[in-house]
This record gives C-alpha cells, structure tokens and sequence, in this order.
C-alpha cells in the first residue's frame, strides 16, 4: 500500500504552488558567500583534529569541538548522543619502514588500521609472497615464513596516466545521469556481493596462515600511483576480535621495487617501526546532534535533517571524505542562525560515526529514533521526518541531486535549484540510485534521503581513502557554493506546508548489506 504522502505524486499544486521566500534565500546566499566560514571549520576538523578513526582521539576531538561551536551559533540539544557499542577506537603513534639494502631508500607507508605494533626497531630480509588462491596459500603453510618480514605481492596499476587526477562534470556527463539506465545499488549484484564475500574470507584465510607461523612483520602494496595509496581495515575494531600483528599498507611504487629486486635474486632488507595504541575503555560510541528549534505550533515536531560522516580513515585527515561534507553541513547551519531565519520545521544537524565500517552511526540512529529496517515495524517519529540531506562525495560543488527513485519531489527541486543557475552549471536531477553513504539508512526505512550530485574532482584518483586525504586537497569556493545550496534546501523543506513525498515503504529487509 503507498502512504498518504506518495500521493501528492498525483496531487502536485499542494505542494508546488507555495512560493520561494526570495528574501531569506538572499540572506542566505550573502552570508554565505561574503562571510563564510568554511576555512575556519575545515582547519578544525582535519588539520586540528587529526584522522579521525571512530572511536579515536581524534574523532574525539573533532566531536568535541564540533558540539561546542554548534552551542556558540545558539543551536540548542547539542550533544554527543550515543548509539551503542562499535568496539575499539585505534591510532598510530610512531611508524617507520625503509630499505637499507641493497641501497637506502624510506618508503611511503603507514601501518593497516587496528593492527598492532613491532614492540620496537625490527630488520630482516623480505620473502615475496604471491597467494591468489588455495594452492598458492597450500605452499606457504609448512612454516617457511616463520619470523620473515612479508610483502604480498600486488597488482596494482602504476602505468602512466592520460587523463587529469581533477575533473568536473560535463554537461554531456550530466545528461547521460539523467538519459542512461539507473546505476548504484542495482549494480550490486548477488553475484558480486558473493565474489566480495570470498574474496574476504580468502584474504581473512591467508591473515590467519601469517598469524599462526607468527611473521615478522607483514607488508602490501596498495591501489594507487604516484606515492598515494588507499588505505584498508586491518583487522576487526569488535571488542573480542584477536589482535592483529604488526603490518604495513606501502605506495605501490615501492612494493613494486621490493618485489622486482628479490625477483631477480637480489637479497633485499628492511628495517621498520610502528608503535599504535588501543582504546578500549569506551567501545560505545555516539553521532553529533544539535537542533534549530521549528516555529511553527503545528509543525515544529517535524524535522528536516542534513548531515555527512565525521569519522575518517587513519593515514590523512580525512578531508575530502568526509571533513568537506561536515564543513558543508555546519556552515549550512551556521548560515541559517546568522541570517536570522526562523525555520517553521525543526532543522536538525548529524555528523555521524562508523560510516567507514558500514554506516554504523546512522543506521542505529535512524533504527533508534524512526524504525528497523529489518523488520520495518516502524516509530512513530518515522512520520515527523520531512527529509534528510546528505554531502559526502568529496570537495567538489554540487551539480545536482539523486532522486533515490523518488519521483515525488523532481518538480519541487527544480524550482529550488532555479535560483542558483550562476553557481550551479546544468542543475542535474536524476531519479538515480546512488549508494555507499548515509543516506541509504534513511531510503532504507522509506524515509525520503538524498545524496546531492558534486564535481569529483580528485575523489577517486588522489583522495578517497587515501594517504593524501588532507586540507590542501579542499577547494574552499566550492564548500561555499554547497554549503548555501545545502542551507537554502534544508530551509525551503522546513517552510513547506507538506512534508517531502515519499515512495512507497519498503519490504523488510533482514540481510541487507549495509557498507562503504
């Protein structure tokens, strides 16, 4: 059955005929533009605050921090509100690796999150490894890597590249978003998700062969090129998950070297260090909430939410994924206070954790406040939610949004784009599926969710993941643009008569994937 809400698909002059409060988005659009805090917010979040692995020092941090400045704009509720266990916060406090024969030469790398340390200086000739599948595994289980340091072998492209690391969308790229079949989860097979799941379960296999004959130290080269490289788990952040031994993800320029010369039969040593610490006290961790108090007697219980993920991975800070999207979604609010709107919804503000490790933190958030997907018996402020708004694909503007098969709200957005045709090349809006981030756990519940269409500038070559993940790689006259597009979107949503229509609730979903 659809809900009351899907309707308004049939029914749209209730909802579209409500005009544009022109003055409030002039407001918003000069706070934005001449006083905007972007810089200020960005440098907290990455270059003060640190990688912020959940459950880390520097999530910590960033968290803490976040929730201040949220108090100082006049937010009200805001707090770090705990959703329940995800399991050891890690970081690392020291970490070397380097060749010192045939010739010295330091590497590029940084120990696999959650493993442990080397317990001090090591150095030892490297065996190369190569284990693609069960026979390979099959001759390196009699005990000959036995106190070796280890480089499994990669395949990682390193050949020259053609194109620039940098692009925007063109509108030709745009109108295929909205010409061409619909993409994202749809792709995700069963086929692939069983291929994925074997190819972890191999690779757990081979993690447990390495443990057990108790290596040295374990060493892989990782995807990318040009010294940047993209980070992984190490091992599970779940409370009883054994400890992992000490290992390093390297460039794979590197690890290239390494494997040619011990190829050839030249012997090569490597001496390293790393030294990481646990935390372990806490394994409860929680999201950043804060509230902008609806005016409105009859709407005020209704809430209009925008949010992006705080968490990051641990060999950058994290600045294009996602420090951009919480810059973005803080100075968005930030606006709305300093213009003086006084929005009739709730506006509500999340900066979540765990999205690194499968959306942990707005998965039980949502299942905490608005129902359980899995059995989609569903709480009552499951009806109190008009929309959520969602930034994490990096620094690059917005150009559009994804529908989530929501057809509901095209017409209402278009209008909403159409006055910010001079920052907004070709506003695209696609009924796409797009996936691998916070929105899913609202689309889940049937709860209406959107992913905004950015530029991808360096997201999948430099950035994403990545060792080189830092504030430099931020374009600051885009976090603007997004931030007053966010800002003026999350506050024509608090001034509709209606919610946001809906599609129709979805079926129960007790093995759903969840994940990045």
């Amino acid at each position: 059955m659809k809900t009351a809400l899907y309707s308004l698909l049939f029914c749209p002059g209730l909802l579209f005929a409500q005009e544009i409060d022109q003055t409030a988005l002039a407001k918003i659009r000069k706070e934005g533009m001449e006083n905007s805090k972007v810089k200020e917010i960005a440098h907290q979040l990455t270059d003060v605050s640190g990688p912020r692995l959940t459950n880390s020092p520097g999530f910590q941090r960033a968290a803490e921090w976040s929730v201040s400045e949220l108090k100082k704009w006049g937010l009200q509720n805001a707090r770090i509100e705990d959703w329940g266990e995800f399991g050891k916060g890690w970081q690392v406090e020291k970490s070397y690796l380097a060749m010192t024969k045939p010739y010295y030469m330091p590497f590029i790398a940084i120990p696999k999150a959650w493993t442990s340390g080397t317990a001090g200086p090591i150095k030892g000739e490297v065996v190369v490894v190569n284990i693609q599948n069960e026979e390979d595994l099959a001759k390196y289980a009699d005990g000959k890597l036995t106190g070796k340091i280890i480089l499994v072998k990669g395949n990682a492209d390193t050949n020259p590249t053609f194109k620039p690391d940098a692009v925007r969308y063109t509108t030709e790229d745009l109108d295929k978003m909205t010409n061409s079949q619909p993409f994202g989860q749809s792709n995700f097979t069963p086929q692939r998700a069983n291929s994925i799941q074997n190819a972890r379960s191999f690779r757990s296999r081979v993690d447990s062969m390495m443990k057990a004959q108790k290596i040295s130290l374990e060493l892989a080269g990782r995807a990318g090129k040009h010294g940047t490289f993209f980070t992984s788990n190490g091992v599970s952040y779940k409370k009883d998950a054994p400890l992992a031994g000490p290992a390093f993800e390297m460039a794979p320029e590197h690890a290239g070297l390494v494997a040619r010369l011990v190829e050839s039969g030249i012997p090569v040593t490597l001496e390293a260090e790393s030294q990481t610490s646990f935390f372990d006290q806490k394994l409860t961790t929680g999201n950043v909430i804060a509230e902008i108090p609806g005016t409105d007697p009859k709407l005020k219980d209704e809430v209009v939410m925008l949010g992006g993920h705080l968490d990051s991975w641990h060999s950058a800070t994290g600045a294009t994924d996602n420090a951009a999207g919480c810059t973005v979604m803080l100075e968005a609010v930030r606006i709305l206070q300093a213009a003086g709107l006084k929005p009739r919804r709730t506006i509500r503000i999340a900066l979540w954790s765990g999205e690194e490790q499968g959306l942990h933190g707005s998965r039980n958030y949502t299942k905490n406040t608005f129902g359980d997907y899995q059995t989609m018996k569903l709480l009552p402020a499951h009806e109190k939610l008009s929309a959520y708004y969602n930034i994490d694909n990096g620094t690059g503007r917005i150009r559009g949004i994804y529908l989530q098969e929501n057809e509901g709200p095209r017409a209402l957005f278009e209008k909403w784009f159409a006055p910010f045709s001079d920052i907004i090349d070709h506003p695209t809006i696609t009924s796409r599926i797009t996936g691998g981030t916070d929105h899913l756990a609202f689309d889940v519940l049937g709860l209406p969710g959107f992913q905004f269409i950015q530029d991808g500038i360096e997201y999948g070559t430099r950035t994403h993941h990545t060792n080189m993940d830092t504030y430099e790689r931020l374009v600051m006259d885009d976090l603007k643009q997004m931030a007053v597009v966010v800002a003026s979107f999350v506050y024509n949503t608090a001034q509709l008569d209606q919610k946001i229509p809906r599609k129709e609730l979805p079926q129960p979903r007790p093995a759903a994937s969840a994940g990045k």
